[in-house]
C-alpha cells in the first residue's frame, strides 16, 4: 500500500515508516518539523518508496492532496509535550483538533482508513488503575491549561468516532502511553532521554514534583508493532485500543534505575511542580494501562523492558554526545 502517516519525520512516526517500508509499502510523510526532524528521516532519503512532504496538517487542501494518493493514513501528527503545550496552549488546540478535522474529512470523501493517534491523557485524573478502553474519563478544570492537551485528544476521538458512525469511514483510535526509545528529545519535557542525558553529562537529574507518580514507559519499537498490526485487523475498526507496556516505575525510580544503568554519579533534585510548570499545575498520580484488549485483538502487546529501553536510549544518546 502507500501510506500517509502525518507527523512522519517525527520520533514514533519515523520509526513507523522504517517499519511500513520494511514491510513493503510505500510511504508519504507530511511534516511541519517543529517537532520532528530531519535527521530522523536522513536515512529514508534515497529510498525511492519514500517521500516527505514539508507542510502543516492544519493546511486542509494539502492534507486532502496526500489523502487522495494514499491508501491509509496513520495521524500522528500533533502539538506535543507539557512544555509545549504550557507555552503554547492555543496552538496545541488549534493543530490537534483542527489537523485531525482535515484528516478525518479527506478521508471521509475518498473512503480511506485512518488510525488515529490519541494519548493516555484522556484518562485525566482518573483514579481507577489499570485504565480500560471503556472508564469513564475524569478531565480537570477548563481553567488550568494543563488539560487542553488532553482535552483536545478526547474531542480528536469523539470526531473520528463521529465520521466513522456518520460517513461509515474506517477509523482505529490508539492511546499511546508514554512511548520513549531512540530518537526521543527530551526538550519538550520528555522524561526518560531527559534523565538519560543529564546523567551522561554529569549534571542532576530533575524530578519534578515528589517522584512518587509512576508512569509505565513502552519502547517505540512496540508501539510501532501494534501501530503495524492493526492496520491489517479488520476485527479493529470502530474500536479504540490503549497501546503501552504496564509495568510500573516512579519517577523518583527511574532516575534511580536510569543512574545505575549510565554509571553517573549525578545527584537528583526534586523540583516543585509550582516552579517548573507554574502555580496550579497537576498531574497525574499514576499512569496503567490494560492492554488485554490488545491482545485479544492482534495477539500482541508490548513486553520490551525498561532496561532495554533505556539502553537503548543510552546508546544514541552517546554517540550524539560524542562518549561512544
Amino acid at each position: 500500500m502507500k501510506i500517509l502517516i502525518t507527523g512522519g519525520a517525527g520520533f514514533i512516526g519515523s520509526h513507523l515508516a522504517d517499519r511500513l517500508l520494511l514491510e513493503g509499502h510505500s510511504v508519504v510523510a507530511l511534516d511541519n518539523l517543529s517537532t520532528g526532524a530531519m535527521s530522523n528521516i536522513e536515512h529514508l532519503k534515497d529510498d525511492p518508496r519514500f517521500r516527505l512532504v514539508i507542510g502543516s496538517v492544519r493546511d486542509a487542501s494539502l492534507v486532502h492532496e496526500l489523502v487522495e494518493e494514499c491508501d491509509a493514513i496513520f495521524h500522528l501528527a500533533a502539538a506535543v509535550g507539557v512544555k509545549l503545550i504550557l507555552e503554547q496552549p492555543s496552538l496545541s488546540i488549534h493543530t490537534n483538533v483542527n489537523g485531525t478535522e482535515n484528516v478525518l474529512h479527506a478521508a471521509s470523501l475518498r473512503d480511506k482508513l485512518v488510525v488515529i493517534a490519541s494519548t493516555s491523557e484522556v484518562y485525566g485524573k482518573t483514579t481507577k488503575t489499570p485504565f480500560s478502553e471503556d472508564d469513564d474519563l475524569l478531565l480537570g478544570s477548563t481553567a488550568n491549561l494543563r488539560w487542553s492537551y488532553a482535552i483536545a485528544k478526547a474531542l480528536d476521538e469523539c470526531l473520528s468516532l463521529s465520521y466513522a458512525h456518520e460517513d461509515k469511514i474506517d477509523v482505529i483510535i490508539v492511546r499511546l502511553f508514554n512511548t520513549t526509545g531512540p530518537r526521543q528529545t527530551g526538550y519538550y519535557g520528555m522524561v526518560l532521554p531527559s534523565f538519560v542525558n543529564q546523567a551522561l553529562q554529569g549534571k542532576p537529574l530533575t524530578v519534578y514534583g515528589t517522584g512518587e507518580q509512576s508512569r509505565c514507559f513502552g519502547h517505540v519499537y512496540d508501539a510501532v508493532e501494534a501501530l503495524f498490526r492493526l492496520l491489517g485487523e479488520p476485527k479493529a475498526i470502530g474500536q479504540i485500543f490503549n497501546v503501552g507496556n504496564d509495568q510500573e516505575v516512579t519517577i523518583q525510580g527511574l532516575a534511580e534505575r536510569i543512574k545505575e544503568k549510565t554509571g553517573s554519579d549525578s545527584p537528583i533534585k526534586l523540583i516543585p511542580y509550582s516552579e517548573a510548570y507554574g502555580v496550579g499545575f497537576e498531574d497525574m498520580a499514576r499512569r496503567v494501562p490494560d492492554v488485554s484488549k490488545l491482545e485479544r485483538y492482534i495477539g500482541f502487546r508490548p513486553r520490551r523492558s525498561l532496561d532495554e529501553i533505556i539502553d537503548d536510549v543510552m546508546v544514541e544518546q552517546k554517540a550524539r554526545l560524542g562518549l561512544a
